[in-house]
């Protein structure tokens, strides 16, 4: 007799950021999971290492911060640029510094933090074990079909061939899936099954050798990311955990006479052009942990899937130059958002055409990135511009202006982009086009005066500010989004309370955070000291069920511990009431309703007004995305 064939909600090919992330939130929200790596253990030395503000803020979100922290990692908090003295000249000077996420930046944790990415991958498989799921090591796959509509059989439309790497005479294996995810580097094998093609941007292409060690060196900035441009060369210095120093240095570029794709050089040779470049400083290597040499190229798949049954994501899409450190970045926030979307879809609150926004949106920020990383590369490995650099020395004084996004006239071109795409590159900067999910006042399908309204600074499809307030029931100052965003860390949380009829996970329902619906909660934000409010007096009858999610805007822009005695007796100053409205351009007196995703991204805002406007656009966005219709018992899921 024939075996039954496993069936799961999703398998998930590759290990690597991407599919740590979606697998780790899909295992938290009770799916079933197959997910296998090619390799025979986690990333042991090198590749990624850079983790951006943004996406720290989401490891906190999740949970997993601490355990990330807790390896020491750099944090880097300032850049320095390093150039010749003068025009023509041997050695190098530090012609100026920037914040790494300077203060225009609303980030909760302004620094990039730096650790080997094989501890952030067992963060995450340390999550996963918690949850069930283990991944299959070293396991490949070999093949897939989807099943179309019209064959019948579509609650697990993709049957997927696995086998183990290795011939030891383990059997391979054939599954069904709901959906599959590729997310096993730039070559693949999902994405050239399905036909996609990588188009490159430029056909400028970069071979470079990448060292990780503990160095001894009388270069002052070696604790610092730095940016180095000489007659010799160029180098990128990138501190790392246990004293650790990474550098990226050129070997060779396809504008070079002698052009080889495949050229490479030895670690002693690579060590050579490193002390070349920094002179007049001296560097040498006590211990070197990892050396490689590869090419780059900047590169993007024309589509992220064909069937919103199989999707790539991560290195399968783009592929770029390390030295911005995104690509790590942009995998976990691709995961993020297809995970969240798989999750609405299937748990029968939005309609499978969600599912497009997949790719409209994470397509969008791929492009905006490689256009940044092609002019990144190439200023980074050109030769240093003579009459800007030494103009840079002159103005290094004033190149730490860190509120202003202006560069100066001293500024090369080099800093002048670093500077300018500062935003996009911590994460923060990110904004996604509008969709069903995402209403700009241009798009609303209910045209409404109230969207937004008058003032209002949130942009939809943009992150919802950073704000401290106070929570009414318990007096806690808490971080707002953070507070609401605990869809991302268990599944004790609002978000994944709201259990799939098949799950086998076993997700309590908890009546406080959603008393009408477990797929979402409502939050009620006074721009009041919390002594001033009664929620008995003061929350209408329909919201007063959301009690623990009540809050005062009563703490400015500060948490100091002196703010808080002050607000603990009850005299708040009154400069610091309403500073979370400010941010968001919304009167304190009018207000206003702010939608916000589960991935944290603004979805509409609406004023609030007497009648049914406010209520008639709301509908309208819900109407447009979900299964049920508003306003009727059935909609009471």
């Amino acid at each position: 007799m024939d075996q039954p064939v496993p069936c799961y909600d999703i398998v998930i090919v590759g290990a690597g950021p991407a599919g740590l992330m979606l697998s780790t939130l899909l295992a938290r929200w009770g799916y079933s999971i197959k997910h296998i790596d090619d390799r025979a253990e986690p990333t042991p030395t090198g590749r990624a290492d850079g983790i951006q503000p943004r996406s720290l803020d989401l490891l906190r979100n999740m949970g997993l911060k601490a355990a990330i922290m807790a390896h020491k990692p750099a944090r880097v908090y300032e850049v320095a640029f390093w150039d010749p003295p003068r025009p023509h000249a041997a050695g190098i000077v530090r012609t100026g510094t920037w914040a790494s996420c300077p203060g225009f930046i609303d980030a909760r944790y302004p620094f990039t933090t730096l650790l080997h990415q094989g501890h952030i991958e067992r963060v995450f498989l340390a999550d996963l074990a918690q949850h069930g799921v283990a991944v299959q090591r070293p396991w490949t796959i070999r093949g897939f079909s989807v099943r179309s509509a019209a064959a019948g059989k579509t609650d697990y439309p993709v049957e997927i061939d696995l086998a183990p790497v290795d011939d030891d005479g383990t059997a391979p294996e054939t599954v069904r899936a709901k959906y599959l995810f590729g997310g096993e580097g730039a070559r693949s094998f999902v994405r050239q099954q399905l036909g996609i093609r990588v188009r490159h941007k430029d056909p400028i292409a970069y071979v470079w050798g990448v060292m990780d060690g503990v160095v001894d060196t009388d270069f002052p900035d070696i604790k610092m990311k730095c940016t180095i441009h000489s007659q010799d060369g160029s180098v990128m210095v990138i501190p790392r955990e246990d004293d650790m120093v990474r550098l990226y240095i050129q070997i060779a570029s396809s504008t070079d006479p002698d052009w080889d794709p495949r050229k490479t050089a030895t670690k002693e040779q690579v060590q050579a052009s490193a002390k070349k470049i920094l002179q007049p400083y001296y560097i040498e290597w006590e211990r070197v942990e990892w050396y490689s040499v590869y090419p780059i190229g900047q590169g993007i798949a024309d589509h992220y899937t064909l069937d919103h049954r199989v999707f790539i994501g991560g290195d399968a899409c783009h592929t770029h130059s390390p030295k911005a450190g995104q690509g790590m970045n942009t995998a976990f926030l691709d995961a993020q958002n297809l995970a969240c979307k798989i999750h609405l879809v299937e748990q029968g609150f939005a309609d499978r055409r969600i599912l497009e926004t997949y790719e409209l949106e994470r397509k969008q920020v791929a492009e905006t990135l490689l256009a940044f990383d092609n002019q990144y590369a190439k200023l980074f490995s050109a030769k240093p511009d003579a009459a800007s650099a030494g103009a840079a020395v002159a103005g290094s004084s004033s190149s730490n202006n860190n509120n202003n996004t202006t560069a100066t006239h001293e500024d090369t071109e080099f800093v002048r982009m670093f500077k300018e795409n500062c935003a996009f590159t911590s994460g923060y900067g990110v904004a996604y086009p509008p969709s069903a999910l995402t209403w700009s006042p241009g798009h609303a399908v209910v045209p409404s005066a109230l969207v937004p309204p008058p003032g209002c600074a949130l942009r939809p499809g943009r992150l919802l500010a950073n704000a401290d307030v106070t929570r009414v029931v318990d007096a806690n100052v808490v971080h707002l989004l953070r507070d609401l965003d605990r869809g991302m860390r268990a599944q004790h949380s609002f978000y994944a309370a709201y259990r799939r009829p098949d799950s086998r996970a076993v997700v309590p329902r908890h009546e406080k955070h959603t008393p009408h619906s477990g797929a979402y909660t409502v939050c009620v934000v006074f721009a009041r000291p919390r002594p001033d409010i009664d929620i008995a007096r003061d929350v209408p009858g329909v919201l007063a069920a959301y009690r623990d999610h009540v809050y005062a805007d009563d703490r400015g822009g500060s948490r100091s511990q002196s703010q808080f005695q002050s607000s603990q007796h009850g005299n708040t100053s009154d400069d610091r009431l309403g500073a979370a409205h400010a941010k968001c351009g919304l009167d304190p007196e009018r207000g206003g309703v702010v939608v916000v995703r589960p991935d944290g991204y603004v979805g509409i805002v609406v004023g609030l007004a007497e009648g049914s406007g406010t209520v008639d656009a709301l509908n309208g966005y819900f109407g447009s995305f979900c299964t049920k219709k508003l306003g009727h018992a059935s909609s009471r899921i």
